[in-house]
């Protein structure tokens, strides 16, 4: 097996993060055999879509790497590398640019969320932003990529990518691309707004409330939890008691999830119980858990040099990775690759 996956360096990692993606690329890394690759970067190349400032870029980039590593993920088990790093990621991006339709494009949904009602003056990158997601998997032949439901599209773009491009350009008995398949974690949580059980927990989120951050210290995280949204109605002893009730199921959710644990057990022991138990309960459970992770990545996140020594390394063995199918792309195209 060889897992890629990667997460934008923009803004702090929230609990939705780790619960929904970081705790399972964790585990990946420690569970699949020991001749699986995993590869996690850092995706700033995608984050350059949208209008941003540099030098925050560049911090956010190294911080999002220290939070990482604070969360578990091993640069001596995984590969650990920003994409800018790795020119191969762009030049496949251009490459597969030729078999990509606009067609194809024009369904993403992620283009029409993130341009709104300004298409026309969005960029082009964040129109062609699925075709570098795809050249990040396929220029590795990962054989897996771990996804949510919002990512399910962005990979079937991948496999269409390639499936047409191992047609056109592919001899009979040798494809140049493996066809990605999803990996779906049973207990990859999706955890929702601390202020509206209807929307993800995000970093975009203008309120600063609506989530709990990797950061945040433990007094912060009891404050939230405290000012959470919830209703006056006590919590059921069973899930169906919740239909209906969002934000009563979300703090439900988290507290199993970090628990390792089910609602319906959370529910048997605080069934009956109102908020004003709970919500404490949910605190001391998530400084528990985010606790170390927070300290982890205080130590780490101003050593600069120990961190770009991470990242470089990593690039280092995922130009080597991405090498052979950019060149096996190049010649499938007719085109003679020139080197550095």
């Amino acid at each position: 097996m060889r897992v890629v996956s990667g997460i934008q360096p923009t803004g702090n990692l929230h609990l939705g993060n780790y619960l929904g993606a970081i705790r399972n690329w964790v585990r990946m890394q420690d569970e699949l055999p020991k001749d699986s690759d995993c590869l996690f970067f850092l995706a700033d190349l995608h984050a350059i879509s949208m209008p941003h400032e540099p030098a925050e870029l560049r911090r956010a980039t190294l911080e999002m790497a220290a939070a990482l590593v604070a969360c578990g993920i091993d640069p001596q088990r995984s590969i650990l590398f920003n994409q800018a790093q790795v020119p191969a990621h762009a030049e496949l991006q251009w490459l597969l640019n030729g078999t990509a339709r606009m067609g194809w494009l024009n369904r993403m949904t992620q283009f029409k969320d993130k341009s709104g009602k300004n298409r026309e003056g969005a960029s082009a990158a964040l129109f062609t932003y699925p075709v570098l997601q795809a050249a990040d998997v396929l220029i590795y032949q990962a054989t897996h990529v771990p996804v949510g439901e919002d990512q399910k599209q962005h990979l079937e773009l991948a496999r269409d990518i390639a499936t047409k491009f191992n047609h056109d350009f592919a001899s009979a008995d040798t494809a140049i691309f493996t066809l990605p398949e999803p990996i779906s974690p049973p207990d990859a949580a999706r955890i929702m707004s601390l202020r509206d059980g209807s929307a993800k927990m995000s970093k975009s989120d203008p309120s600063d409330m609506s989530r709990i951050n990797l950061t945040d210290d433990a007094d912060t995280m009891a404050q939230k939890v405290r000012k959470a949204r919830t209703d006056p109605e006590p919590l059921p002893s069973e899930l169906d008691g919740l239909e209906g009730r969002a934000e009563a199921l979300n703090l439900v959710a988290i507290y199993a999830a970090l628990d390792g644990s089910t609602p319906e057990a959370v529910l048997a022991e605080y069934g009956g119980q109102g908020f004003g138990a709970f919500k404490p309960a949910l605190a001391e459970k998530m400084v528990e858990v985010l606790g170390p992770i927070r300290g982890r990545f205080v130590e780490l996140k101003d050593d600069r040099e120990m961190l770009d020594a991470i990242l470089a390394r990593g690039a280092l063995l995922a130009r080597e990775l991405a090498a052979p199918t950019l060149d096996a792309a190049y010649e499938a195209l007719g085109l003679v690759r020139g080197r550095p």
